[in-house]
């Protein structure tokens, strides 16, 4: 992993995810204090971002390191036309690694093939983020012991859900059995479950949430993102397809754990927060944990 970019998830090789996960796990009990002293990372947030971007920047912080950059493009030369190109040569003469987010797909593949340091990708319009998706796999073997042989429900936005996209690449390694659940407009795209069809993997589409909730471990929820609509009235259409509820968990499994990439704005109810299958905050605290296991591994810092 010592100096390669992760712009995709499938950079990294199933050996390297499980290596990083055992990392994620043994940062969350010892931190390694000042692994990252002398050390400068660049976030680059060509688009908003909160948890993501905060993240990246405590997990440096916590080891050490110090964070340049910033959090919204209107403040970068790019208002005055500077190419992105020029932007990420420029910046990565400045530091040591540069974690980025852009709302074109193939960016990060782009600045990635330009920069002088590796590049972790916080999401490509519509295409990857895998680092959610590590702290995803992270989040699910936390939880359920494993991650061979787990029933997992998506839910929402499968089509312009960039944390979906990367986690069924990652997970369809581990002989899942995907539940993909959407209106018709958001359906996941069909090179990905085409690629499930040539692995021999399970999966189930319905417009449904209840059809298959009681058979699932994992229901990974995601919100309809208006950015990614042109058209305000389809946003209009289908913002509200999804709610879950309380009511809803009430004859779920017993080990189900509610996954939610977050922001969220209604597709979880707040009565859910205090139930014990709720988990998307804790989800987003294991981001610290595996963001640092994956900058100290590009660094060879491990």
């Amino acid at each position: 992993m010592k100096n390669k970019s992760l712009v995709s998830i499938n950079d990294f090789t199933q050996e390297e995810h499980l290596k990083l996960i055992d990392l994620a796990f043994q940062f969350e009990k010892e931190p390694p204090l000042d692994k990252l002293r002398n050390k400068v990372v660049a976030t680059l947030f060509f688009e908003p971002s909160t948890r993501t971007r905060l993240s990246f920047e405590s997990a440096v912080t916590r080891l050490g390191g110090r964070v340049i950059g910033f959090s919204d493009a209107s403040s970068s030369s790019v208002t005055k036309g500077e190419t992105l190109k020029d932007t990420i040569k420029i910046v990565s003469s400045y530091c040591d690694l540069i974690v980025m987010r852009h709302p074109l797909e193939g960016a990060a593949r782009f600045a990635s093939e330009i920069s002088n340091v590796p590049i972790i990708n916080a999401g490509d319009g519509a295409n990857q983020h895998p680092s959610q998706t590590l702290l995803d796999m992270f989040s699910i073997k936390k939880t359920q012991g494993k991650l061979e042989n787990i029933n997992l429900m998506m839910v929402g936005d499968l089509k312009y859900g960039r944390t979906v996209h990367s986690l069924l690449m990652a997970m369809n390694k581990f002989n899942t059995t995907f539940y993909f659940i959407s209106p018709p407009e958001l359906k996941m795209p069909d090179e990905y479950k085409m690629l499930l069809a040539q692995r021999g993997m399970k999966y189930y589409e319905h417009t449904d949430m209840a059809e298959y909730i009681d058979k699932v471990d994992i229901m990974y929820m995601t919100r309809v993102q208006k950015e990614r609509f042109s058209d305000p009235i389809e946003y209009e259409k289908t913002k509200n397809a999804y709610i879950l509820n309380n009511e809803m968990l009430r004859n779920t499994k017993d080990n189900l754990k509610v996954l939610h990439p977050l922001p969220r704005v209604n597709e979880i109810d707040v009565d859910v927060d205090d139930n014990h299958k709720a988990y998307y905050f804790d989800q987003a605290r294991n981001g610290v944990f595996m963001r640092q296991a994956i900058i100290c591994s590009i660094l060879g810092l491990i």
